[in-house]
């Protein structure tokens, strides 16, 4: 592996993780305080929170590091051998399906829908503590586990790879 690629992998383990304790937070507290105001008020500041998420810092961390995995994939297939390629090549696989995935298919339409919705209305304090809480949070968990284990397989996997390089 280059120096280059190395330093670059050392960065995206820091970035998983970055974006793994984004996911902690809500799934942790930030849904569970939400779910605790009254009225209308953690609907709202969750359609605010969706808005609001797509400033450049988190969305080119969320976005650079599905093109990092594809890229680190096709790296340990095309340049890597044994317990290194496994590692960083699960590394990547793990952020693409587990997180990057997961929110397109499931957080994004469940954000769209309270998007669309009218917080005055019934079927909207229905949708947001029958559906949205609970299945945005599994799901966000979900996201949570996969980047810190995309963490965790990289730096094994550099770890794996430095100590298999003669010295």
């Amino acid at each position: 592996m280059s120096p280059l690629v190395f330093y670059f992998a050392h960065f995206a383990v820091l970035a998983y993780a970055l974006v793994g304790g984004v996911f902690l937070a809500f799934s942790d507290f930030i849904m569970r305080s939400l779910s605790l105001t009254s009225g209308h008020g953690g609907a709202e500041a969750m359609q605010v929170i969706n808005r609001e998420v797509f400033r450049w810092v988190f969305m080119a961390l969320f976005l650079g590091l599905a093109a990092v995995s594809l890229a680190l994939v096709v790296h340990a297939a095309l340049r890597l051998d044994g317990a290194p390629a496994m590692l960083i090549a699960t590394a990547g696989l793990v952020y693409l399906f587990g997180c990057f995935a997961v929110t397109v298919v499931f957080n994004v339409p469940m954000n769209e829908a309270l998007a669309g919705m009218d917080l005055s209305q019934a079927s909207t304090q229905s949708y947001w503590t029958g559906t949205y809480l609970p299945r945005w949070t599994f799901w966000n968990t979900v996201r949570t586990i996969a980047c810190g284990l995309s963490a965790a397989l990289l730096l094994f996997g550099l770890t794996t790879l430095s100590q298999s390089q003669p010295a």
